[in-house]
């Protein structure tokens, strides 16, 4: 039974707590999650900032494949800028055997504190990703073989010695940040899926609405003759539940905070400025604006709702995990999601209140 809700695990952590006890967290939170029944999660890639330490995602997701028995694990996602596409694609396929075809391949052009420190320009990193994108898609999915040369990378002949775990092939996801239309019109021009990210700043400006996303992946997927399935289609933000509306803000103010002035703000320079909201007032905007849902089982449920609404309708909602509050109270998220949540949105709990009433009308 699938709850169609994953965890997207960046991961950013603050700074300052054991950076091995760090990494153990985030396999204990898979493990958690497919307990929970979650359906998917996602492993980011980092090199700079700080707050971000997993540098290596496709060791995590060989780990947490020992662990887990039914989620599907994924990268979320290699930047293929600065990583050679046969690698990318040996690496992949070695996890589609690992996992027994429960491996996701997610691609993205990558942060640019990234590419800077790795002699990348920022204008080569769309570039590189739409450069890159065929030849991993041939080479994880093809039968054929792939010679090409470009300024940053060469194949002659290439082809995988392993064969795919995964008869039709594995699912290949674009990411797409909201910041240019590139990445939606290259999943609509390859067929692939489309993961969007609803983290931008309210009133930002240059972010692109997430229906308008899909709409971009849908026009060029006509032009060029494929279909974008929108049960394929995976939207990502910040989420929280407690048992009350007040204690999930009172459990999350003091670390979005953080993570909205220090990470964003401090470490990745951006502007986290929201002109118009009252200073202490930045959650409460963030979640009006609908780049984050915080609140009780019920609030949860209905601000999913609207965001399905919003978007005109996406497969699974990747729920986004900052380092907001304690482990214990982020567990204590993911078990009510879990078990109230996710049943009213898959209509899990129908039958059981059906046969009440069934009874009940019976005995009348």
């Amino acid at each position: 039974m699938h709850s169609r809700i994953g965890i997207f695990l960046s991961p950013v952590n603050e700074p300052g707590q054991d950076p091995h006890l760090v990494l153990r967290r985030q396999l204990d939170l898979v493990e958690k999650a497919d307990a929970l029944n979650l359906d998917e999660a996602w492993f980011g890639e980092h090199h700079t900032l700080g707050w971000g330490l997993v540098g290596a995602p496709e060791t995590m997701i060989a780990a947490a494949s020992q662990r887990t028995r039914q989620i599907r694990l994924a990268n979320g996602v290699v930047p293929l800028p600065w990583h050679h596409p046969f690698h990318v694609a040996s690496r992949a396929v070695h996890l589609d055997h690992l996992t027994q075809g429960r491996y996701i391949l997610g691609v993205g052009p990558g942060i640019f504190p990234d590419a800077q420190m790795l002699g990348i320009e920022a204008s080569e990193q769309r570039t590189r990703l739409a450069e890159a994108l065929p030849a991993v898609i041939e080479l994880v999915n093809g039968e054929g073989r792939v010679t090409e040369k470009t300024d940053w990378y060469g194949l002659r002949d290439a082809k995988l010695q392993l064969p795919r775990y995964t008869p039709g092939g594995m699912e290949v996801a674009i990411a797409s940040g909201g910041t240019s239309p590139g990445s939606p019109l290259l999943a609509g021009q390859h067929g692939t899926s489309l993961v969007s990210f609803a983290l931008s700043q309210p009133g930002a400006p240059r972010t692109i609405d997430l229906a308008r996303q899909w709409s971009y992946a849908e026009e060029a997927a006509e032009e060029h003759g494929n279909t974008m399935v929108r049960d394929n289609w995976r939207v990502a933000l910040p989420l929280h539940v407690a048992e009350t509306t007040e204690q999930a803000l009172a459990d999350v103010r003091e670390g979005f905070d953080r993570w909205l002035f220090d990470f964003f703000g401090r470490a990745a320079g951006r502007d986290v400025s929201t002109p118009g909201v009252p200073e202490g007032q930045e959650l409460q905007a963030r979640i009006e604006a609908g780049g984050a849902i915080v609140g009780s089982p019920e609030d949860v449920v209905e601000g999913i709702r609207r965001l399905q609404e919003r978007t005109g309708g996406f497969g699974t909602l990747l729920v986004y995990v900052p380092d907001w509050c304690s482990w214990e109270k982020t567990d204590r998220s993911l078990e009510l999601l879990a078990r109230y949540v996710a049943p009213q949105l898959t209509g899990a709990v129908s039958r059981p209140k059906e046969s009440i009433e069934h009874i009940v009308a019976s005995r009348g």
